[in-house]
Order: C-alpha cells, then sequence, then structure tokens
C-alpha cells in the first residue's frame, strides 16, 4: 500500500477496498476518488473502452513489475436480486457476448475457448482429488454430464463473465449500468452467464421476455446447455464451501444439484 501512496502523492489517502484477492484499493483526495487495482487484466482497458466497466484512468508499473490500474470511483449502487430482472441487465450482457473486440483481446492475452469436454475432464479430476464421488448427487451427476456431452456443444464461442451475482452489477447515479470483477472470465458458450442469471434471478415464467430482451429465443439446446453448466457449478461450489467447511453452503449446493438431477432426467 505504501508503493501505491508513493505513486499517488502524499494528498491522497490508500484503504483497501476488500474482496478475496486482497489486490484492490480505494484512493480518495480532496477534490478526487479512484478504485486502483493490482495487476489487472490488459483486458481492462477494452471493456472501459466499451462501457462496460468504469472508465480507466491510468496505467502505471511499479518499481517490482507490478502494473497498478486506476478508474472512475464512481457513486452508486450494487443491483438487488430482483433488479436482475431488468431488461438493461439482458442487453449489457448481450452485449459483452456480441462484442468482437472483447473477443479478440482474451484471445491475444492468451485465452482459449473452453470446451465441454475440457470441462468436464477438469470437473472429474477435481472431484477425485476431493472424494466427492463420495456423494451420491455427485456421482448421478457426473454420470448425466457424461450422457449430455454430445448435447451441449454450441458454435458460438463468446466472452463470459462467469460470475453472474447481483454484486457484481453496479449502476451509477446517472444510471450507467456496469459489469465488473472480471477476474474469472473466460471463452465459452453463453450459457454458462445467461444460466446463472435464469436459475438465480429470473422467474421462470419471465424466462422468455428476458431472453427477448437479451436477443434470444429459449429452446430445448439451450436449456440442455445452461443446466449441464448449472450442474459443474453446483459440484464445484459444493467442493469449495467443504474444503473452506462451510457445511451450510455446501449442503445448500447438493440440493441445488439434486434439482438439476430431477430437471434433467425427467
Amino acid at each position: 500500500m505504501k508503493s501505491l501512496e508513493h505513486i499517488l502523492g502524499k494528498e491522497w489517502t490508500v484503504t483497501p477496498a476488500g474482496g478475496s484477492t486482497g489486490e484492490a484499493y480505494y484512493a480518495k483526495s480532496e477534490k478526487n476518488r479512484l478504485f486502483l487495482k493490482r495487476n489487472s487484466s490488459p483486458f481492462l482497458a477494452v471493456l472501459s473502452a466499451q462501457g462496460i466497466v468504469p472508465k480507466l484512468v491510468w496505467t502505471k508499473r511499479l518499481e517490482n513489475g507490478d502494473v497498478v490500474t486506476a478508474q472512475q470511483w464512481l457513486e452508486g449502487k450494487e443491483l438487488s436480486p430482483e433488479e436482475m430482472q431488468h431488461p438493461e441487465v439482458a442487453k449489457l450482457l448481450s452485449k459483452i457476448h456480441h462484442s468482437s473486440e472483447l473477443l479478440d483481446m482474451l484471445m491475444r492475452i492468451g485465452k482459449k475457448p473452453l470446451k465441454p469436454i475440457e470441462i468436464l475432464t477438469n470437473l472429474k479430476q477435481t472431484v477425485r482429488v476431493n472424494g466427492a464421488f463420495m456423494q451420491l448427487e455427485v456421482h448421478q451427476a457426473i454420470k448425466i454430464l457424461e450422457k449430455m456431452l454430445p448435447m451441449v456443444y454450441h458454435n458460438k464461442q463468446v466472452v463470459c463473465h462467469c460470475d453472474m451475482n447481483h454484486n457484481n452489477w453496479l449502476l451509477s447515479q446517472n444510471g450507467q449500468l456496469y459489469l465488473i470483477d472480471w477476474d474469472n472470465a473466460l471463452i465459452g458458450d453463453p450459457a454458462m452467464d445467461i444460466g446463472m442469471i435464469l436459475q438465480w434471478y429470473i422467474p421462470e415464467e419471465d424466462w422468455d421476455y428476458w431472453l427477448t430482451c437479451y436477443g434470444t429465443e429459449l429452446d430445448e439446446h439451450l436449456v440442455d446447455r445452461m443446466h449441464w453448466y448449472l450442474m459443474i457449478d453446483s459440484i464445484n461450489y459444493f467442493i469449495w464451501h467443504t474444503n473452506r467447511k462451510e457445511y451450510k453452503e455446501a449442503a445448500q449446493q447438493l440440493l441445488q444439484l439434486k434439482r438439476l438431477i430431477k430437471r434433467v432426467t425427467l
């Protein structure tokens, strides 16, 4: 933090912004406020240029080689779960998924499209290492995922955010909507992001309308892909919470997995 204060000058106060990485900070002076982050992806510049994240103000390299980015610190609020149903959420996600500039930049920095077979192979390895096969629901889900594999291939690969939590959607005071925290972004099936939003936040009777706002239609292929990726997520979250001894949250993921298994085996 001292190195950041050195870059900014004595008139600035720097405080940690929290988060899992511990690499984000707020900086404040009498006239200005900034959001600072160490070693952000070069992807941030394209996101800023397209108005998807708050404006990138500057990028500076520290003596130790770390790169610090400064973005506008905007007055605003996180979306509530209910506000995730707003058509503007669907429109912004569609803009992201249809952006060739975002896709080109992610590929230029070394990201490659993630195929379902690779995702399933990685999951099975994680399950083996963590002994999660002991859970009946996980064992059942893996069998279903294997069986569904030929049904979930999708030709269009896009930039996926991969964490549609409502806390990552920021509405500024002037009404501009942003999607922040791009650390988990990858290239893959848009159903990864769409499924999270529909499952977590949109009543099923409103799925058609939400997808119309996004610019697509609900069909069997999309539903299969959504459920496939949601099962992957539930197993990964179950393992993650179990390893952190968060047994209540782990149990909730198993319950979610049971529901998904029932949906795809009807």
